[in-house]
């Protein structure tokens, strides 16, 4: 009897159907699964899985190495990284499914250098809110998000997704759904609830998205999706603000993120609650944060512990 020969066009497609759906995965983890994927089809053809060996992923990581993109840009050890997590998840499905093939574990990693955390100080943080002009509804809609990043620590993608039933302005606490559909409490402070307030009392219109563009086109459903503020208009106002502010470094809506979190740290917070209100699965990627309060706690610890030879 001939053995049924198992493709990796329809085996990837399968296999990105189960983490979206089995697993509960986010549609744009799915998304990038599926392009680092394609890419081994790419270099490999849609061959029969079979074909799959030591070999074959050894050429295809230097392939992967020398590969541009349309734009002439080639892809970082971090992303190249993300291509063979990918396709380790992939052989763990297979595998699962009693596929005879490579064995996850001959996936080896390259080494990435982590990245070194940038965050605005409590100085650059004020200057980057007092850049931002307030006369106008636009001016308070991008007071309240500015706010609303420093004061929850929301990523740019949960913020743009946010209704004006989510939040409870009262309280000053409210649920986001985050990676991997996993639900957290997210806080917010009275002076963010304050401009979230002020802004809310501009809109005229019966839109449901929290923040809402002011330009382009009119036409749209009865929710007022088509006016939703998308995350790129976020990153371009978020930079905008911080070279009127004079800051010098790169600084997007992350950086509003990793400022929320070294702020808790640098003021005692532990780093169980920071990961929590992070909504970080993994401890490991919450003690990045670490290294930027460690020479604080230094400091602390030469100015108020002292000497028992004393």
């Amino acid at each position: 009897m001939t053995e049924t020969q198992h493709y990796f066009s329809e085996l990837i497609s399968d296999f990105i159907e189960h983490i979206e759906v089995e697993r509960g995965r986010s549609q744009k983890t799915a998304e990038n699964y599926y392009l680092y994927l394609q890419r081994l089809i790419e270099f490999a053809g849609d061959e029969p899985i079979s074909i799959l060996d030591a070999e074959l992923i050894r050429k295809w990581r230097l392939w992967l190495n020398r590969y541009e993109t349309i734009n002439g840009d080639t892809l970082s050890t971090l992303t190249q990284s993300y291509h063979l997590i990918a396709l380790r998840s992939f052989l763990v499905y297979c595998s699962k499914r009693g596929i005879k093939t490579l064995t996850p574990e001959k996936i080896e990693l390259p080494k990435v250098r982590k990245k070194q955390v940038s965050f605005l100080t409590s100085d650059e943080i004020t200057r980057l809110i007092d850049s931002i002009p307030v006369q106008n509804a636009i001016g308070l809609r991008d007071r309240a998000i500015i706010e609303l990043f420093f004061s929850s620590g929301l990523r740019v993608s949960e913020l743009v997704n946010l209704n004006r039933d989510h939040i409870n302005l009262k309280r000053g606490e409210f649920m986001v759904r985050g990676k991997g559909q996993k639900d957290r409490p997210v806080f917010i402070s009275p002076e963010a609830s304050e401009w979230i307030a002020a802004y809310l009392e501009t809109r005229t219109d019966s839109a449901v998205p929290l923040f809402i563009r002011y330009s382009g086109s009119e036409t749209g459903d009865a929710r007022g999706e088509h006016l939703r503020l998308t995350a790129r208009s976020i990153q371009r106002a978020v930079s905008g603000y911080a070279k009127l502010a004079g800051i010098t470094k790169h600084v997007s809506p992350h950086t509003m993120r990793h400022s929320f979190a070294t702020d808790l740290l640098m003021n005692g917070a532990d780093l169980r609650s920071v990961q929590t209100m992070l909504g970080h699965s993994d401890i490991s990627t919450t003690q990045v944060y670490t290294h930027v309060t460690n020479p604080h706690l230094k400091e602390v610890h030469t100015r108020f512990h002292r000497s028992n030879t004393e």
